[in-house]
């Protein structure tokens, strides 16, 4: 299985004009150039979802920047998607102190039964599985983080449990 930043950035020729109405307010409203970079590709991904080709190259031409630039960007910071991703992003925490901690049994687990692997989503979109560099938390190792909840000393006995949690608020 190739790394996330290796796979390949897909393509979306029609996506919604609202979205890029919203960005290019948001970008007249920053810097304009180069060093806003980082805040625009956040900003696109909360409006889009994900970066897709076009949206990366949308945001090169108005910042002045090269589309290789932006793709170097997106494919460095692990935040960044260049795919949809399900409505629940499963980041798992990989750095030493998780690993150390357990944190490859749990992703196993999640692995299992969720029937993805590492940067997937679920045929349902609700879930996608993502394994991210460390998030600061080495206290709670192993650490979960799902949205803005962490879910810390995560076993995996845990896992089973933490899905059904979020599957269940979806159903209400």
């Amino acid at each position: 299985m190739k790394p996330e930043a290796q796979k390949a950035t897909i393509s979306v020729p029609d996506l919604p004009q609202e979205g890029y109405e919203a960005l290019d307010k948001f970008i007249a409203a920053s810097a304009g150039d180069e060093s806003a970079l980082i805040s625009v590709l956040h900003k696109a991904q909360s409006i889009f979802g994900y970066l897709p080709r076009e949206v990366q190259l949308y945001v090169g031409r108005k910042l002045n920047v090269s589309g290789a630039k932006v793709f170097g960007v997106v494919s460095f910071y692990s935040y960044f998607t260049t795919n949809p991703v399900g409505k629940h992003v499963i980041n798992l925490c990989t750095g030493t102190a998780c690993y150390v901690k357990g944190i490859e049994p749990v992703f196993d687990k999640f692995k299992e039964l969720l029937a993805v692997d590492n940067g997937e989503t679920t045929p349902d979109g609700l879930f996608t599985l993502k394994d991210i560099r460390c998030v600061g938390a080495c206290g709670l190792a192993p650490v979960v983080v799902i949205g803005d909840k962490v879910f810390g000393h995560v076993t995996v006995d845990d896992v089973e449990g933490i899905i059904e949690q979020y599957r269940k608020a979806d159903q209400q």
